[in-house]
C-alpha cells in the first residue's frame, strides 16, 4: 500500500480534468532517467538544473577523480529518486492544481476510484 497526494483542477468552463493521485515513494524512473522524468512531467527547472549538473561534474572530473565525479552523479540521482513526489505536487501547485487530500491505495488508479466515490 502507498500513499498518494490527490491533487484537483478548478473547474472552469467545460469538463473538469480527473484527479491526479502523485505516490509518495521512491521513484526508480527519476533516479535512473532523470531528464525524462522531467520532460514527462514537465519540471523545467529540474532538467535544467540537471543538465547543468551533469556538464560541472565532466568538467570537474578530471580534476576530483572519474570516481568522485561519478559517485557524485550516482547521489544526485538518488536525490531525484527521493524528492521526485515533492517537485511533482509543487509543479501541479503552481499550475493551480489543489491538494485535496492524502489516501492509502494499492495503485494509482485505485487512489483516483476511491477519491471520486467519496466526492
Amino acid at each position: 500500500m502507498t500513499l498518494y497526494s490527490i491533487f484537483e483542477k478548478p473547474a472552469v468552463k467545460g469538463p473538469a480534468e480527473s484527479p491526479l493521485a502523485v505516490p509518495e515513494r521512491f521513484s526508480w524512473f527519476a533516479a535512473l532517467l532523470p531528464p525524462l522524468f522531467a520532460l514527462r512531467h514537465g519540471l523545467w527547472l529540474v532538467l535544467v538544473v540537471w543538465v547543468a549538473l551533469l556538464a560541472i561534474l565532466i568538467v570537474l572530473a578530471p580534476i576530483i577523480g572519474e570516481d568522485t565525479a561519478f559517485w557524485a552523479y550516482v547521489l544526485a540521482a538518488l536525490f531525484i529518486g527521493l524528492e521526485a513526489p515533492a517537485m511533482r505536487r509543487d509543479a501541479l501547485e503552481s499550475r493551480g492544481w489543489e491538494w485535496r487530500g492524502d489516501l492509502i491505495a494499492a495503485g494509482e488508479d485505485l487512489a483516483q476510484r476511491d477519491y471520486l466515490s467519496t466526492h
